[in-house]
């Protein structure tokens, strides 16, 4: 398991990469319907901080094994292997996800990601076999991976309550400086299009999934409701904010967001809010449904900030680390500026269609104004 080449051509992910995906979301859909039962109900501080905490886990093993593939992917049968335990993981953390939702019981949901991180640190442990000068690093990671489980096991003595919201809190950190730790001497080596591709690629997945947890509660509200009339406008809502969503994300060339060790962190660490929000926002759709047919604890416009805040960080996301580089002044003041705007619809005198409005017009301007060339946005930013 030598280290791999970060300039090979046509490095595209692999079929077990997207295998992998498909498990992940499956974690990503029940998380999200139970935002949704929380925020419909009315628990919006218990749904939110639950939401925050679940995807927490979901996200940061995710993104640790993405990055480990794009440096040492030897896709043999070891290293399939140790990638389906992982796989295996996240199926018994998604299926702790609603007892930790309804009753803060995380037992299951620690069970499934120490056996991701564990898989992890036996990844990390044969990398260093052939590291060379990145066997240090390689160790470190090891070594801090499998320390912090520890903690997560001890995290289940924690009572509940705001203690366990603290020390959940300082695990988070410590798994997050875990690569700064590891790489801060010496970095692994990271593939920019191969690992922009697969970030691209679980955007899609998310979205799409928004999209399917949409229709499929549009298609049970219908059965329940005596006019169609607005579940039509909930789904056009739907379809064409997720469209400009998809549209957005992918208007720049992403790989010229991880040129250093520096960005490379903050883009890998600020999709935790992107992917988050995309699947938050079928969440939001989901309790527009329920105030439509009388199911919500909420007021209209409580439900409409399920729906726009979402939108709002994911924008802002991804004009930080992706669209603010690429852009010329214009898109990097329109971009910001549709962000508040979508997130101000809910108490503008004038309907929630005017986010997909918004939308629409953000994406117009990136029509009118595409990328600049990457030489230009070097001289850009150093000016």
């Amino acid at each position: 398991m030598i280290p791999r080449d970060a300039a090979q051509p046509h490095r595209v992910a692999s079929s077990l990469e997207l295998f992998f995906d498909l498990v992940f979301v499956v974690a990503v859909s029940i998380a999200s319907a139970q935002l949704h039962h929380a925020l419909s109900e009315g628990h919006l501080q218990h749904g939110i901080i639950s939401y925050a905490m679940l995807f927490f886990a979901i996200w940061w093993a995710w993104m640790n094994f993405t990055w480990f593939a794009t440096a040492f992917d030897t896709d043999d049968w070891l290293y399939r292997v140790t990638t389906i335990v992982q796989m295996s993981g996240v199926l018994v953390l998604a299926a702790g996800i609603p007892s930790a939702f309804e009753h803060g019981h995380f037992g299951l949901v620690v069970i499934g990601y120490v056996v991701m991180r564990i898989a992890m640190v036996a990844q990390w442990l044969r990398a260093s076999r052939a590291a060379g000068p990145l066997r240090q690093a390689t160790r470190r990671y090891a070594f801090g991976i499998a320390a912090v489980q520890v903690l997560w096991i001890l995290f289940l003595l924690v009572p509940d309550g705001p203690f366990q919201l603290v020390a959940f809190a300082a695990f988070a950190l410590l798994e997050m400086s875990i690569p700064v730790f590891a790489e801060h001497e010496r970095q692994t080596p990271w593939h920019p299009h191969h690992i922009t591709e697969r970030y691209g690629l679980f955007t899609l997945i998310v979205l799409g999934e928004s999209l399917l947890a949409s229709a499929n509660a549009i298609i049970e509200a219908l059965h329940e409701a005596e006019s169609f009339v607005p579940f039509i406008s909930i789904s056009v809502l739907t379809l064409v904010v997720t469209a400009s969503l998809w549209w957005i994300y992918f208007w720049p060339e992403h790989h010229r967001a991880v040129g250093s060790f520096g960005s490379s962190l903050r883009y890998g660490y600020t999709h935790y809010l992107i992917f988050a929000a995309a699947a938050a926002f079928s969440a939001g759709i989901e309790v527009e449904l329920d105030v439509l047919t009388g199911k919500s604890e909420l007021s209209s416009t409580a439900a409409s900030f399920t729906v726009t805040v979402p939108i709002a960080v994911f924008l802002l996301g991804v004009w930080w680390v992706a669209i603010r580089r690429s852009a010329d002044r214009v898109v990097n003041t329109v971009v910001p500026i549709g962000a508040v705007l979508v997130l101000l619809d809910p108490i503008l005198p004038v309907p929630v269609a005017l986010t997909a409005v918004i939308m629409v017009i953000i994406v117009v301007f990136l029509v009118l104004h595409p990328p600049v060339p990457e030489k230009k946005a070097a001289v850009i930013e150093n000016a």
